[in-house]
């Protein structure tokens, strides 16, 4: 989905980062960015992903489930949401979630909350950014991570991606 087809779309006002590509999805209502290197993927359960193609463990994916709550703010207050999310949704019962930051966000009179955690098992650490919206009826979730050994070198290059996401009325 080249340069043009986000530049070109008066839906986005930015234009698309350099080094990154842009995912539209009109149908199920919603975008981001990614770097341009990584290649699409099934990921189970999820509408949308893309990963590195040599470090699999970095990737981005969306998913979106119904709801009845017409924003992120019908959720509850961002820091409780956020670390229900962290602590209870995203970590296996052997994880260990801690949040590093949180962020609110408007954009064209859409909310979103935007959150950086960390998941350590005894084995094995991830670090993410994760973006939630509610839209077109829907729970919006895009998570775009690496393991933790990697954070620090991709952290800014991911960060991109999960402050791009938008919903898009359908």
């Amino acid at each position: 989905m080249g340069t043009g087809l986000l530049t070109a779309n008066p839906l986005f006002a930015e234009e698309i980062p350099k080094n990154y590509d842009a995912f539209v999805d009109r149908i199920d209502g919603y975008s981001y960015v990614y770097p341009s290197d990584w290649t699409e993927f099934e990921f189970t359960g999820h509408d949308s992903g893309f990963k590195d193609r040599y470090l699999q463990l970095q990737n981005v994916r969306v998913r979106f489930i119904p709801t009845d709550k017409k924003d992120v703010h019908d959720l509850g207050p961002v820091e409780e949401v956020v670390s229900n999310l962290a602590r209870n949704v995203y970590a296996a019962p052997n994880q260990v979630a801690n949040v590093m930051d949180m962020q609110e966000k408007t954009v064209d009179g859409k909310n979103y909350y935007t959150f950086e955690y960390v998941l350590t098992s005894p084995n094995y650490s991830s670090s993410s950014f994760a973006t939630i919206a509610i839209a077109n009826g829907r729970y919006y979730t895009l998570i775009v991570g690496a393991n933790e050994r990697r954070w620090k070198r991709v952290r800014n290059k991911l960060k991109v991606v999960a402050d791009s996401f938008k919903v898009i009325d359908i």
